[in-house]
């Protein structure tokens, strides 16, 4: 006998989302998901963004790992808001989870929401947690064919940032052929390029991140 257990999974996140979806959209809240691989540099870029439109924007993070309160502790020092979760092995956030954070913020005080998932480029992608848009992080010490070998990622994010370009001297990574795995996937895909050690390129992505919370904003 056929049981759809994965299935009724599945449907089951996705109706837990679109509750997380509604309650946001009330506040005009803008939802992000940040996924990427492992050290591709995701706290570092909330760390950066965090400071730098601190006074433009009020802003949370909801953490995920597998252990530990570590990245929850950076994003607090900057003086925002931060939920940690921990999965305790598991390989992603899904919106049951996302739903209880919530209740940890003060949502009324807020413009954008952050959503560190687990590091991982196949899980986490499966599962909606009620955001406004996937955002691919993928750094240059890692191969530039990520995007041909987890496609599903690059074809349902928005943005995909390629990140710590400052590395780009000392490493085997050609842009242009990452640009263009993607590109091909998704031809609505925005892509940036920047370093959060030496600031290159980051307007790009809070100019985006403006227009994005100026559009939620206004429904």
């Amino acid at each position: 006998m056929h049981i759809p257990v994965i299935r009724n999974v599945l449907e089951a996140n996705e109706k837990m989302a679109d509750a997380v979806r509604k309650r946001l959209l009330e506040r005009g809240i803008l939802a992000l998901n940040l996924i990427s691989s492992p050290g591709a540099g995701k706290t570092s870029l909330l760390e950066r963004t965090l400071r730098d439109l601190t006074g433009k924007f009020r802003m949370a993070v909801i953490e995920g790992d597998l252990q530990t309160s570590n990245d929850a502790e950076r994003v607090a020092a900057t003086g925002a808001q931060a939920v940690q979760i921990n999965t305790e092995g598991g390989c992603h956030l899904n919106s049951a989870m996302i739903s209880r954070a919530l209740d940890e913020l003060s949502l009324d005080d807020l413009d954008i929401l952050f959503i560190e998932n687990v590091g991982n480029l196949v899980c986490p992608v499966e599962f909606d947690c009620g955001e406004d848009a996937k955002i691919a992080l993928l750094s240059v010490a890692e191969g530039d064919d990520k995007p041909e070998k987890y496609p599903l990622l690059f074809n349902l994010a928005k943005v995909m940032i390629l990140n710590k370009i400052d590395l780009l001297p000392h490493v085997d990574f050609d842009l242009a052929r990452a640009r263009a795995f993607a590109s091909k996937l998704n031809g609505n895909l925005e892509i940036f390029e920047l370093s959060c050690r030496d600031g290159q390129g980051l307007e790009q992505w809070y100019r985006w991140l403006g227009q994005a919370r100026e559009a939620k904003k206004h429904g």
